[in-house]
């Protein structure tokens, strides 16, 4: 993987551009702040949608800082835990296991 120039505008929304000298595919490193946005649930720190409930926090794993955990606990949002990076943190949004529970399956009926 190499680094490639980003644009003017690129530069707002991802850290970096990498091309794969093989294969020519493009892999983009998005900013952090762009993990708060989205209609699932992901973890702050690595991006994960593989995320654990907690009803309570726990004593030994780190509580994520800033103004958006703030945000959602006020507002009455879920308390989540990653699995890869041992990190807690408040989110108002569902995880991807829940929005897949809530989804109507679609049934093939013979006409």
């Amino acid at each position: 993987m190499r680094r490639i120039h980003r644009t003017f505008w690129e530069r707002f929304l991802y850290l970096a551009i990498y091309r794969c000298s093989l294969c020519q595919r493009i892999q983009q490193v998005p900013r952090p702040w762009r993990l708060h946005f989205g209609p699932n649930a992901r973890c702050p720190h690595c991006g994960t949608y593989r995320l654990s409930r907690l009803a309570e926090p726990d004593g030994i794993d780190r509580m994520q800082t800033g103004l958006w955990n703030v945000y959602a606990r006020f507002l009455h949002g879920s308390l989540y835990h990653c699995r890869f990076c041992r990190l807690q943190f408040y989110d108002r949004r569902p995880t991807v296991s829940q929005t897949a529970e809530q989804e109507p399956v679609a049934r093939n009926t013979p006409s």
